[in-house]
């Protein structure tokens, strides 16, 4: 069992949303020594006694990333034990171990699974995929990565916000075009076989500036003074909406995932060798089971009350003082307190904008309600 206490946890999820943000090994290294926050060899230095406790390395992130044990599967056989000769020529020197990586064809990963996962199936592969592209690019493509840039950039304010329509990933946030801010989503990006693939553009690109001023007038509009009222009924009406969006989802990456099986099935049957498409076949069953795993876990709706929303929006502080203060810290504050959510579809130019607000606090029992609106984007 692999054994992580949330705050860890909170750690590692920090990590892969950094990580598929667009951020780099080192430059994720850096932002966590720079809150901080404990290195694992510093956590726990009795697990980790050839450590130099001495902070998060570009190292120390690639390997939590590279874990698979994070989706809540157990792996086994990943390493391979085997022992060396100290010198060759001289067998009294006697003999060092050492542990190589095993290929992935004789990885054994288990059926169900084994304990609680941190990441998600489809962030987990997202971040290999990921990993695999910028690979391609060489050492200049990954040395242009992990600089920190401090001048003439701006931040992504929506990282991690916007999905694409298509493929339901998340965008990447990249600045290209005189410094613009856009977010995109690439099909060389994809698993090979995605049903995605048939229907994705090489590039989708989404330009921050096209839905930021639309975004902030629907969030400002919502929780003005003379609007509150007519907010928190709606809120209270879309109760158990929100659950049947996300189980639609769950069931879609359901259907792609036995979709995908199929296909890797009738392969086999055509004459490809089986070896060929272990790896393939291994991730389809597990996206397949992730998404059984995850309808099995979807909890009931939780009637939240009238006056518990206005208790929620009343956490928020004002709304419309942090839009017009407009500042990226502040705006990523309250995007994050309200959890907002955009889905973009390239082919109507349009963007599904929701909001969720999530409160911690003493007045509101938990539960979810959520706004949703489609904005129409210029050109």
């Amino acid at each position: 069992m692999l054994a992580v206490d949330e705050p860890a946890a909170e750690v590692v999820r920090r990590i892969f949303a950094e990580y598929l943000g667009g951020k780099g090994d080192r430059a994720i290294a850096n932002g966590l020594n720079r809150d901080g926050i404990p290195c694992p060899s510093a956590r726990r230095p009795e697990q980790n006694r050839h450590r130099l406790a001495d902070g998060w390395q570009g190292s120390s992130v690639r390997v939590i990333l590279e874990n698979p044990r994070y989706m809540g599967y157990a792996f086994f056989g990943r390493w391979a034990r085997q022992e060396m000769l100290l010198d060759p020529e001289d067998v009294s020197a006697g003999h060092v171990v050492r542990f190589r990586r095993v290929v992935a064809e004789k990885v054994v990963r288990s059926r169900t699974p084994a304990h609680p996962a941190i990441v998600s199936v489809e962030d987990f592969t997202q971040a290999q995929l990921l990993r695999r592209a910028r690979a391609a690019g060489g050492m200049r493509g990954r040395a242009k990565l992990e600089r920190i840039r401090t001048r003439g950039t701006r931040p992504y304010v929506l990282r991690g916000r916007v999905r694409c329509g298509i493929c339901t990933r998340r965008l990447q946030g990249a600045v290209i075009r005189k410094e613009e801010v856009y977010y995109r989503s690439m099909a060389r990006t994809l698993a090979p076989g995605s049903s995605a693939l048939a229907g994705h553009p090489r590039t989708v690109n989404l330009r921050e500036f096209d839905v930021f001023d639309l975004l902030n007038r629907w969030l400002g509009d919502l929780f003005k003074p003379e609007n509150v009222d007519r907010t928190v009924a709606a809120l209270v009406a879309s109760q158990g909406q929100g659950r049947t969006a996300a189980v639609e989802t769950i069931r879609k990456r359901l259907s792609d995932a036995e979709a995908r099986l199929r296909r890797l099935q009738a392969a086999i049957e055509a004459g490809v060798d089986p070896a060929a498409l272990v790896e393939a076949i291994n991730e389809a069953q597990a996206q397949r089971a992730a998404a059984r795993a995850e309808l099995d876990g979807v909890a009931p709706p939780t009637a939240v009350s009238e006056a518990e929303v206005y208790a929620m929006i009343g956490a928020l502080g004002d709304v419309a003082a942090a839009l017009k203060h407009a500042k990226p810290e502040v705006l990523e504050q309250l995007y994050d307190r309200l959890n907002v959510e955009l889905l973009y579809e390239p082919k109507g130019r349009t963007v599904l904008a929701s909001v969720t607000p999530r409160v911690v606090s003493e007045c509101v029992r938990g539960g979810s309600c959520t706004l949703s609106t489609r904005i129409g984007l210029p050109g």
